[in-house]
C-alpha cells in the first residue's frame, strides 16, 4: 500500500491524509453533510468556537448543532484562558464528538485582540496552562493548529511544547500571522516541525488539487492534508484528491454540481431557517462560474430573497452551454 492509501493515526482515531479543514462560515453543518456524501471516512474540523460560548450555550447559538452523519468530527474551539475548558469539553465529549481542535493558528484582527487564535503563540507560557487544562479534561483525541508563528516564526518551539502537553497531532498553516492568507506557505518550515516531534503533522495552506498536494508532501514529508479553501463549494473535493491519488480519473458532471448546489441551498435552509437562503449567497459565485451567463445572472441571484428564483437560475444555468 502506498503512502497515499495509508491512514493517519491520530490517538485511537485512524482516518484518510486528505481532511477537510476549518473554515468560519462555509464548512458548516450543511456543507459537511455534503461532504459526506461522498467522503465516508475522512475526518472533517468543525468551524470555530471560544469555549465560553461552547460552555455557556443553551442550544440557542448552535455551538454544538451538528448531526451524527458527519462523523468522524474534529470540533474547533479557541481559548484565552482557562475558563470555561473544563465545562467546554464535557459538552464537547458529550456531544459524540471525535476529536477536539484548539486553534492558535487564527490570524483573524478580533480574535487576536482577545489574546486567542495565533496571538497564543507569541505567549508560550500562557499557551502552555491551556494546553496543560484541555489535556486534564479531554478523553478523546486532541490535535493544536498552529501558524508559523506570530509576528515571527517560532513552530518549532510551539510544536514541540504541544507535543510535550500531550496532544495527538498538529495542523500548520506555514505562514506568519501578519500574512493572513498572503504569500507562499513556509513548505520547508512545516518539513522541519515534522523532523522534530513523533506525533502526526498535517500541512494546511495552498492544497487545492492533487499536484500541490503531492509537492508539499515530497517538499514537507507530512502526514496528513486539511483542505479548506480548496473545498468551498466543492464539497467532492477530497474524493477527488483520493481518487487522483490512487491514480484514477475524477471528473465532475454539471448536472452533478447543479444537484449540489441544489442540496446545498436546502441545507442551508433546513439548518438556518429563513436565514438559509441569505447565508448561502457566499457559496454562488463559487457555483456560477465558467460561462458567459455567469456574471450577470450572478448579480441578480446574489441580491434575490426568492428561493424559488435562486433555484430556477441555477438551473437555467446549468443548462446554457455557452462556455467563456
Amino acid at each position: 500500500m502506498s503512502y497515499w492509501q495509508e491512514k493517519i493515526k491520530i490517538g485511537n482515531l485512524i482516518v484518510p491524509r486528505f481532511i477537510g479543514g476549518p473554515l468560519d462560515g462555509i464548512t458548516d453543518s450543511p456543507f459537511r453533510k455534503l461532504v459526506r456524501h461522498y467522503s465516508k471516512d475522512e475526518l472533517l474540523y468543525g468551524e470555530m468556537r471560544h469555549v465560553s460560548c461552547v460552555a455557556n450555550d443553551k442550544g440557542a447559538k448552535r455551538a454544538l448543532d451538528f448531526e451524527q452523519m458527519e462523523r468522524p468530527f474534529n470540533y474547533q474551539v479557541s481559548a484565552n484562558k482557562i475558563e470555561f475548558i473544563q465545562q467546554a469539553c464535557e459538552k464537547i465529549m458529550a456531544a459524540k464528538v471525535d476529536c477536539l481542535d484548539l486553534n492558535i493558528g487564527c490570524p483573524a484582527k478580533n480574535v487576536i485582540k482577545s489574546g486567542c487564535g495565533s496571538a497564543l503563540m507569541a505567549d508560550l507560557p500562557r499557551l502552555a496552562s491551556l494546553l496543560a487544562e484541555f489535556r486534564k479534561h479531554l478523553s478523546i483525541p486532541f490535535t493544536v493548529k498552529i501558524r508559523a508563528g506570530f509576528k515571527e516564526k517560532n513552530a518549532l518551539d510551539v510544536a514541540r511544547l504541544i507535543q510535550d502537553c500531550g496532544a495527538d497531532a498538529i495542523a500548520i498553516h506555514p505562514r506568519l500571522q501578519t500574512q493572513k492568507f498572503n504569500g507562499v506557505p513556509d513548505y520547508q518550515l512545516a518539513g522541519e516541525v515534522k523532523k522534530i516531534i513523533t506525533i502526526p503533522v498535517l500541512l494546511s495552506g495552498g492544497i487545492v488539487n492533487w499536484a500541490t498536494a503531492k509537492r508539499a508532501y515530497e517538499t514537507t514529508g507530512v502526514d496528513g492534508f486539511l483542505i479548506g479553501r480548496g473545498m468551498w463549494s466543492k464539497p467532492w473535493k477530497l474524493l477527488e484528491l483520493q481518487e487522483h491519488a490512487a491514480g484514477r480519473v475524477f471528473k465532475v458532471t454539471e448536472e452533478e454540481i447543479l444537484a449540489c448546489s441544489l442540496a446545498h441551498l436546502d441545507n442551508m435552509l433546513a439548518y438556518y431557517g429563513p436565514h438559509g437562503l441569505y447565508a448561502f449567497r457566499k457559496h454562488l459565485p463559487f457555483y456560477l462560474k465558467g460561462k458567459l451567463s455567469a456574471s450577470a445572472l450572478r448579480g441578480v441571484l446574489v441580491t434575490s430573497s426568492s428561493v424559488d428564483q435562486v433555484k430556477e437560475g441555477l438551473r437555467s444555468f446549468f443548462s446554457s452551454e455557452v462556455i467563456e
